[in-house]
């Protein structure tokens, strides 16, 4: 059996002012040929397909657009789960007519799915809370699927009756599972668990979550369920929420986090993108295949000393996003700022490293003088507190704000 995993999506999110949905639309054009050219048997989201509660409508479009092509015509299931970005009701909302075309949404921990069956030979064979049991068109053993999407404290108490305790919270989801992978999960199909949490090694280093995720399961302090509370019998563990790809624990059945198909922060400059490919057969180790998605737009950071080191390196990365941190004698003014836009039309953000701060004009004005213009004095202001002028955009808001106070 072949599985494809991938997650954090977060469609509908923008960098600063710079729409991804372009971006968005081609690299799940890329996991789509992907799943048909590698002949995938199911595809597993493991959570945050959209970046907010209220996602809007084009990014909808695109997530339902992309599940359906991933099913082929219904012969191969996608089993896809909320996240922390996602509102789990939304998530379900589709549920009567995703499944007529093979696609199983969950967006609680004690989501049920409800028993269905396809002419293409798709059919549930056993569902429970969090637990579904799926036979796949084309491959005569049964995928068995322990389900966990992401749980706030709300939904922990709620859908798991967990009090606020970290050992406890480890503890009720180990429980959870144990029963259910004693029950359904044998040597005579293939047994994964899906979930979005944040899950480390016992004893290991925590790592960094994403840039604007807030970090998840805090639950009287508690911040990750250990790979040791997966059940033995788990042959796979996809995971969503960071979104670097990494193997969580190399002592165990692998646990991946296939991480998100673009970098949607500074943070994650330069990093390599990638689904998972997995191949598991009853009761033995699953086998694991990474493949590098190329699609969408490099994040880039700079460090430029000087006007001439920024334009030179501009020129060189057009078809990057760029943060560009620029070394200067005094702050930018209005013409630097302009010529570098003009040189490269992807800068998110430039930020201004001065090395002779007291020759600028914000740090000259010692005293607030009160005779001088509200523009004047708005304009060493946002000297003061930016390092940079306030470009035209700003000035014409700030003049137009003064003439409605002035009526």
């Amino acid at each position: 059996m072949k599985i494809l995993h991938t997650s954090d999506w977060h469609l509908g999110k923008r960098l600063d002012d710079f729409s991804r949905l372009e971006e968005q639309e081609a690299v799940l054009q890329e996991i789509c040929e992907i799943a048909d050219n590698e002949q995938v048997d199911a595809v597993l989201v493991a959570g945050d397909l959209f970046d907010t509660f209220n996602p809007p409508t084009e990014a909808v479009d695109l997530l339902y657009k992309t599940l359906k092509r991933l099913t082929n015509n219904g012969r191969r299931p996608v089993v896809a789960i909320a996240g922390n970005h996602d509102s789990p009701d939304r998530i379900e909302a589709p549920d009567p007519l995703a499944r007529e075309c093979g696609i199983i949404f969950a967006g609680y921990p004690n989501s049920r799915i409800a028993s269905f069956e396809l002419e293409s030979g798709m059919k549930v064979l056993n569902s429970e809370d969090g637990f579904l049991e799926v036979q796949l068109p084309e491959t005569p053993v049964p995928l068995r699927i322990l389900l966990t999407p992401y749980a706030n404290e709300y939904r922990l108490k709620t859908c798991l009756e967990v009090e606020n305790s970290e050992d406890e919270l480890r503890a009720v989801l180990q429980k959870k599972w144990e029963a259910l992978a004693e029950q359904y999960c044998d040597d005579k199909g293939v047994n994964v668990l899906v979930s979005h949490l944040f899950m480390v090694r016992k004893g290991d280093e925590l790592p960094e979550e994403p840039e604007d995720e807030k970090p998840i399961l805090h639950v009287g302090g508690a911040q990750a369920v250990y790979t040791e509370n997966i059940p033995a019998k788990i042959q796979y563990t996809a995971l969503g929420h960071l979104h670097r790809m990494h193997r969580v624990d190399n002592n165990s059945n692998p646990v991946y986090y296939s991480g998100s198909p673009l970098s949607y922060s500074f943070a994650e400059a330069n990093q390599k993108k990638f689904v998972l490919l997995v191949d598991a057969d009853p009761g033995q180790i699953a086998a694991v295949r990474k493949i590098e998605l190329n699609s969408g737009k490099r994040l880039l950071r700079k460090r430029a000393e000087g006007m001439e080191d920024a334009l030179d390196w501009l020129s060189e990365n057009q078809e990057a996003l760029v943060e560009l941190t620029l070394v200067t004698e005094t702050y930018l003014n209005a013409t630097d700022r302009k010529q570098l836009n003009k040189a490269h039309a992807g800068i998110v953000s430039i930020i201004p490293e001065v090395t002779n701060p007291d020759s600028s004009v914000g740090n000259q004005q010692k005293q607030i003088d009160l005779s001088r213009s509200m523009e004047e004095l708005f304009h060493d202001y946002f000297m003061h507190e930016k390092g940079q002028e306030p470009n035209d955009d700003l000035k014409n808001l700030f003049t137009e704000i003064l003439a409605e106070e002035e009526q």
